[in-house]
Formats: C-alpha cells, sequence, structure tokens
C-alpha cells in the first residue's frame, strides 16, 4: 500500500491508486469511519470491474469504464443515492490520480440526480408517548433502563446523530450550563444545548445507573454498555428502532429519525434556520433546509385538514 504522499506514475495499478486514495482521505481529510467503509467498499467494486474488464492501470482507467461500472450498479438495482456516492468516490480518485501524475479520469462525469425524500418526523404527542414509556420502565432503578432513557432524551434533546452520543465523556456534559461538547462529522467540535428533561435523566444516570455498570474498563465514556464499555452504536439504534416501530406513523426506522424530529420540532416553534444549522452541526445551510420542506407539508396537511376551505 502507497502512503498516499509519493508521486504516482500514471501507469500504476489500479488497485494502488485505490489504497492510495483511501489513505489519503484517511489522514488528509479526516473523513469519519463510516464515510471510509462507504468509499472502501465503493472503490473496491470499482477496482473489480476494472480487473473484470481488463482494466489493470489507471492509463487505461477512463470516464468511460467509470461510466459502466455506475451503469451496472444501476441494472443491479442499487438505489440513486448509492450511485451518486459511487460517483463522487470515483471522481475523487480521478482527482487524487491527477494530482499524483496520472490523468483526467472521471472529471466529465456527472452524478444522478437523487430522488428528494423527506425525513420521518414523529409528532409531539408521539414523541411525548416515547418518552413517557422509557421513564415509566427507567423509575423502576433498572441500569439499561436509566441508560436507555438518558440517550433517547440526548439524541432529541440536542439533535444529536448516534455517533455523538456514544462518543460523549462525562466531562463533556455541563450539567449545570445544560450544555455537551459532542464531536461530529470531520473530527468537528460543537456545543449543543439540552433541557431539563434530559438533565433529570442523565444525573439520574449518572446517580445510579453508570456505578452499576461500570468497570475499571469504562474509561471516561458517558453511557455504557451491559459488560462495562463504551455503549456500541449498534445498541442505539437497535432500541431506537424497536421505539419507532411501536410509534404510530409509516417511514425509516431508524435513530437519525429523532434527531429529524427534533430539528422539525424546533422549526416549528419558531428557531431560526441558522441556529438550527449550528445546532445539528451542518457545514451548508442547503443540508437544514430540508428540514423547511418538512415543516411546510405539516402545514400544508394541517391546513387542508382544518380550514374551510381548503
Amino acid at each position: 500500500m502507497t502512503d498516499g504522499s509519493a508521486p504516482a506514475a500514471p501507469g500504476m495499478p489500479v488497485d494502488t491508486a485505490v489504497d492510495g486514495y483511501l489513505v489519503h482521505l484517511e489522514r488528509e481529510r479526516g473523513l469519519s469511519p463510516h464515510t471510509l467503509r462507504a468509499y472502501r467498499g465503493d472503490l473496491a467494486s470499482l477496482a473489480a470491474h476494472c480487473e473484470a474488464a481488463g482494466v489493470g492501470t489507471t492509463e487505461a482507467l477512463d470516464v468511460d469504464v467509470v461510466r459502466d461500472w455506475l451503469y451496472a450498479a444501476s441494472e443491479a438495482g442499487l438505489a440513486t443515492a448509492t450511485i451518486a456516492r459511487r460517483g463522487a468516490a470515483a471522481r475523487g480518485l480521478g482527482r487524487w490520480i491527477a494530482a499524483h501524475g496520472g490523468g483526467d479520469v472521471a472529471g466529465r462525469l456527472r452524478s444522478p440526480k437523487r430522488e428528494r425524500t423527506l425525513p420521518r418526523v414523529l409528532g409531539r404527542s408521539a414523541m411525548d408517548a416515547m418518552l413517557a414509556s422509557l421513564a415509566a420502565q427507567a423509575a423502576e432503578g433498572e441500569p439499561a433502563a436509566l441508560r436507555d432513557l438518558a440517550a433517547v432524551e440526548l439524541l432529541y434533546a440536542s439533535a444529536l446523530r448516534v455517533s455523538e452520543l456514544v462518543g460523549l465523556d462525562v466531562d463533556d456534559v455541563d450539567l449545570e450550563r445544560l450544555t455537551a461538547r459532542v464531536t461530529g462529522k470531520g473530527s468537528k467540535e460543537r456545543v449543543v444545548p439540552f433541557g431539563r428533561p434530559a438533565l433529570d435523566a442523565v444525573v439520574d444516570w449518572l446517580r445510579i445507573g453508570r456505578p452499576a455498570l461500570a468497570t475499571a474498563a469504562s474509561g471516561p465514556a458517558l453511557l455504557l454498555g451491559a459488560r462495562g464499555g463504551r455503549l456500541g452504536q449498534r445498541r442505539v439504534h437497535e432500541l431506537v428502532t424497536r421505539l419507532l416501530e411501536e410509534a404510530p406513523g409509516g417511514g425509516p426506522h431508524g435513530a437519525h429519525a429523532l434527531r429529524h424530529t427534533a430539528a422539525t420540532h424546533l422549526l416549528d416553534g419558531g428557531a431560526d434556520l441558522r441556529a438550527v444549522q449550528e445546532l445539528l452541526g451542518h457545514a451548508s445551510l442547503g443540508t437544514t433546509q430540508i428540514y423547511t420542506h418538512v415543516s411546510l407539508d405539516r402545514l400544508t396537511e394541517a391546513y387542508r385538514t382544518a380550514h374551510p376551505r381548503a
């Protein structure tokens, strides 16, 4: 594997170029492990396609080869968003090859338009019912129930990503100021607020639940798993998926629905769009604007249901 810094010959092996580009993404771009895994899988697929097509070096890798690869993905029924990501991965690889002495591999490649899908958003009553159910279970003092309540309260109160939630350390949470310091995408830190219900849940967890699960290996992690280690993302996803399956309404059951719900409820309550952008940690305001569409859809639905001349 190349170290990603030495100039590459135009005719270097495709898999060597892929390895070098991935090292560049990890060391210099600071992409999240999740994004790196996705790009690694995408580019491994491209390298396999090149091998099957007899394209062994980057000198023979051109935009037509990449288009054939993306066409095969489309024929295989891959989602538009996945194909768009694959196109972005190929363009990035092409730029890296060009910067290291190669030609323009995929510069003229255009990504397919992503289908605009609105995220799932729970209503206020559904969200309140979910939290009330968790609170009733936590009232019995069982450590896992206390932790689950604290986790969901923080996800909703601060519109956190699951990776940000499980990455929290005890010292990241300021119980006096009701804020949490989280590390988001690209290792960017931001400080987010939370409310009194989340505070109460976290305090109960720290007072009763965490000491019961903590071991010598727990370290500074705020939320702990059953064996005392840092709580894993998979456990949180499983928890939220189960809760959403029991909630009214259709749509995806992923934990991101709580983040979508928090953002939409903030906008519905009159929060400024840029304030919501800062809370979510979005680099672009355009990413946050999808929630204005969600709010507008909810307004339109309410209007058509309630207005006598709708």
